[in-house]
């Protein structure tokens, strides 16, 4: 396992400190708050370890209310609503200086058979033929903040595949409201299915948002733009593993009031969906004065 995958895996793994208590460490991406990918995963990861192993999540419901610090530990609270005999219901509170800054709701479930189907996955190339989203960012390297170099260049937990043309956060240019990246872990990962869970849920939340921006032109980097993640849920199908080529098929099919609506599916590489993602996030311009 590479180093910065190691240490992902640390940060979610959490410390329990009392029954229904858990303490998790903050990361510092140089986005000057918590990145919300984490919060979720570690809130699910604090669920899970309330949960019987032989029931896995499988669906989250999360509400961002205040942004994290990133210089102190988040402390989660779970709630043990429910346990009945097949479905198991836990509620998470995210909780700095006092004060609540994330909630989860998740449901697990016993694993049962019925009836199945799926949309098919969207044709895509290989993702070894597609440019690494280093490789893409090389292009305006040179008009990156110098706070986003080290995250930009730097070793990663997760290997980025986007699919179409490179987006540069310092220019962004009209593009339509869709998106396709391939991604997966750098390394390999222990055969835990509650571990690529709340994995994916980390990973879930990159490039989501910047999707409902592209049609008007701006970025989080944008002058003036104030960019946050409001609520988060996911939806798991089948099982799947991380560390393994994925493909996060992205659209946004509404933007008002400050506002922007981005879903997605989560493919594996020979076409099975195993997650659907759904995010509202505050997307506004203020006139700078």
């Amino acid at each position: 396992m590479t180093k910065v995958l190691d240490e992902l895996v640390d940060l979610l793994a959490l410390e329990q400190i009392e029954v229904n208590l858990f303490r998790g460490q903050s990361q510092d991406l140089g986005w000057g708050t918590v990145f919300g990918g984490q919060v979720l995963g570690q809130a699910l990861s604090a669920a899970v370890q309330t949960v019987p192993e032989e029931r896995h999540v499988h669906s989250l419901h999360g509400y961002f209310l205040r942004p994290g610090a990133v210089d102190m530990p988040i402390v989660y609270e779970v709630d043990r609503i429910r346990d009945g005999n097949s479905f198991t219901t836990r509620r998470v509170v995210a909780i700095q200086k006092g004060r609540p800054i994330f909630n989860l709701a998740a449901s697990f479930q016993v694993q049962e058979a019925g009836f199945e189907h799926q949309e098919p996955m969207p044709d895509a190339p290989d993702p070894l033929s597609v440019p690494t989203q280093q490789a893409q960012a090389e292009a305006y390297r040179h008009t990156l903040p110098e706070f986003l170099l080290s995250q930009a260049f730097g070793e990663r937990p997760f290997e980025m595949r986007p699919l179409g043309t490179a987006l540069d956060p310092t220019n962004p240019e009209v593009g339509p409201p869709r998106r396709m990246f391939w991604f997966k872990a750098s390394a390999p990962l222990a055969d835990d299915p509650a571990l690529h869970r709340y994995l994916l849920a980390y990973a879930s939340d990159f490039g989501f948002l910047t999707t409902a921006m592209r049609p008007h032109a701006v970025s989080w980097l944008t002058p003036g733009m104030q960019v946050a993640s409001l609520d988060h849920a996911m939806w798991f199908h089948q099982d799947f593993r991380v560390d393994q080529w994925m493909l996060h098929v992205v659209d946004s099919p509404s933007a008002h009031g400050g506002r922007g609506l981005v879903r997605g599916q989560v493919f594996t590489q020979d076409g099975v969906l195993v997650a659907s993602t759904i995010q509202e996030g505050l997307m506004r311009k203020r006139e700078r004065k």
